[in-house]
């Protein structure tokens, strides 16, 4: 009994095809305006077909992308370092030389395979070694900051401390000529840091922006790094300033490995 009741449906189903196809020919060919109208029905389905394809296809090319642009960027920043260095002398001499290596620093491009970013000692694993140039204590940029410093080196892979670890300082300056400060994750906000030891008959702008000092061996001078807001003062001597920070952590993808040439003659020198 339930087997005449299913091919009675799929009979009655199929009846129903040919007949919707046939008033669809008839109707086709019945008139010019019937024609268009069929015609159009059947370019919007097919336009919405096409254009879901593309977007797929388009979303798993976007990694792809994502990479042609980082490597784009990445010589785009070579070129702005190498003008800044050069900024007063010859501007025709070839930059095709400085490639990597720009003044007393070697970048290397990178992309972070892992991002430990829940809790106060946060870290990053990017995917370059030594084997690609990277060393110890380099530091890592963005367009949006410093970012982290290497602490383990292996051949294919590096272990970086993030920014926002308790364990990270890095020496930044108010504006480009102004007061010179450690810099700090506050520990709670995903952007907030904590400028500290600026003397407080410093006047102050909320919305200046804070750079890298330059003062240490690990990251170069003129990285922007965020924007100054209240300040309070400590121990009636020194502000302490919070920072709102360009670089938003939850996002990092691409980096730039920042390696100090004469890092270690640096250190030497401080040592002795």
């Amino acid at each position: 009994m339930q087997r005449r009741k299913g091919i009675s449906i799929i009979t009655c189903a199929a009846i129903f095809i040919v007949l919707e196809v046939a008033a669809l020919s008839m109707l086709r060919h019945s008139g010019t305006m019937q024609n268009l109208w069929i015609s159009k029905g059947v370019h919007v389905i097919l336009a919405n077909v096409w254009g879901g394809t593309e977007s797929v296809r388009y979303y798993f090319s976007l990694k792809k992308k994502n990479d042609e642009l980082a490597d784009e960027n990445f010589r785009l920043a070579q070129k702005v370092r190498y003008y800044q260095m050069v900024t007063g002398m010859d501007y025709a001499t070839d930059i095709n030389t400085a490639v990597d290596t720009v003044g007393e620093y070697r970048y290397i491009p990178a992309t972070i395979v892992k991002l430990g970013n829940n809790s106060q000692h946060n870290y990053m694993i990017v995917g370059k070694g030594y084997e690609d140039g990277v060393e110890e204590r380099s530091g890592l940029i963005t367009s949006e900051g410093a970012i982290g410093i290497v602490d383990a080196v292996g051949r294919h892979y590096s272990y970086a401390l993030s920014f926002r670890n308790s364990g990270i300082s890095i020496s930044a300056r108010i504006g480009r000529t102004g007061p010179v400060g450690p810099l700090d994750w506050d520990g709670r906000t995903s952007s907030g840091a904590i400028l500290g030891e600026i003397p407080h008959h410093i006047r102050l702008t909320p919305g200046d922006t804070v750079y890298t000092s330059g003062y240490s061996s690990i990251f170069p001078p003129d990285i922007p790094l965020g924007t100054i807001g209240e300040a309070r003062v400590v121990n009636g001597a020194t502000y302490e300033i919070q920072v709102s920070l360009f670089e938003d952590f939850s996002t990092l993808r691409y980096v730039t490995i920042v390696n100090n040439i004469g890092k270690e003659e640096l250190e030497e020198l401080e040592k002795e």
